[in-house]
């Protein structure tokens, strides 16, 4: 696992019993904490009408972070491109790479990061914006482009900066348009693996030089629940799973203590669903993930591991990061 490079996920989630500035801080620490670790990037997702996740206003949580770290990378796992104006996006990366240069991420999702009535009030009515995914990301390109300086729309600050562009996804089409365009390609499979093999093989076979990229470049998210012992990590993950099983059920719940057991132990419906969301998931010690991991990366020919991590203790969360770097990154 020489080649391999390791980032984090981080959607800001809200803790049971925190607040929406205490979850900033904690990704604070947490990027402060990986970057001494080696950790290349972190990125932040775009979500809306989300009670305990904070990071809806990505762009300006991606600067705070910037300017709390020094060297790491940071960026968008994803801006959710259809909410948004392209000229928007890109004067704003254009913003974060004018104070922040060669640190900063564009990563792209054509979902819209939240519910349908909530979609509907970010994109002024016009569901029918997801379509023009491939046209907003070309247009994204051109202002970014040294050359666009005879277009009557031009980004400033944005134009002739050098901002990588990613495109994210969790199925077949992300994959298409990814290795169309020639750009690095994150698939999501800490929470919708069904389409991983089939999403990458596209990619990887389809791929077509660019610019930015002269080979395909495999990115995926998985979760990573690390600890001393294997009966530990286990015992944290049902923090994990139970904020699942609150998706799934719609009873929303903030990241909470673990439990003996899941909270939907005996629910043969919710636990079969949960495991097929969460099936990318890593649990273990440091010899376990190095293992288990290793298969995956080499199944799928993975270029960088990105990780989430739902632990609600905080020390117990930064020493996954710890143990999960030791296992990937160590010789």
């Amino acid at each position: 696992m020489d080649h391999i490079k390791l980032s984090a996920l981080e959607l800001a989630t809200i803790s049971k019993g925190s607040t929406t500035s205490e979850a900033i801080e904690r990704s604070v620490i947490g990027a402060q904490y990986i970057e001494k670790l080696g950790y290349h990037r972190i990125w932040f997702a775009e979500h809306h009408n989300m009670q305990h996740i904070a990071s809806s206003a990505t762009a300006v949580l991606i600067g705070h972070i910037a300017g709390r770290t020094n060297t790491i990378r940071v960026g968008s796992g994803g801006i959710m491109l259809p909410n948004h104006s392209p000229l928007v996006i890109a004067e704003q990366f254009g913003t974060l790479e004018s104070i922040y240069p060669n640190r900063i991420d564009l990563g792209l999702g054509r979902a819209p990061g939240t519910d349908q009535v909530t979609a509907m009030a970010l994109r002024r009515n016009n569901l029918n914006t997801s379509f023009y995914f491939k046209d907003d990301v070309l247009a994204l390109q051109q202002y970014f482009d040294e050359n666009n300086v005879q277009a009557k729309v031009r980004a400033f600050p944005g134009e002739g900066q050098n901002i990588p562009i990613y495109i994210l996804g969790s199925s077949t089409d992300s994959a298409y348009l990814a290795a169309e365009l020639g750009l690095p390609y994150a698939f999501a499979a800490h929470f919708a693996p069904a389409m991983l093999s089939q999403a990458t093989e596209i990619y990887q076979k389809n791929f077509k030089p660019s610019a930015q990229l002269n080979e395909p470049y495999t990115m995926v998210c998985v979760n990573i629940v690390a600890a001393d012992s294997y009966d530990e990590a286990k015992y944290l993950s049902t923090s994990l799973f139970n904020m699942f099983a609150g998706i799934l059920t719609n009873r929303r719940i903030p990241l909470s203590p673990p439990t003996e057991k899941p909270i939907y132990d005996g629910i043969a419906e919710i636990e079969q669903a949960v495991q097929s969301m969460v099936s990318c998931t890593f649990i273990g010690t440091e010899n376990d993930i190095r293992s288990e991991l290793g298969d995956f990366i080499a199944r799928y020919q993975v270029d960088e591991i990105i990780t989430t991590n739902y632990i609600f203790d905080d020390a117990k969360r930064l020493h996954s990061f710890d143990i999960t770097a030791r296992a990937l990154l160590t010789k």
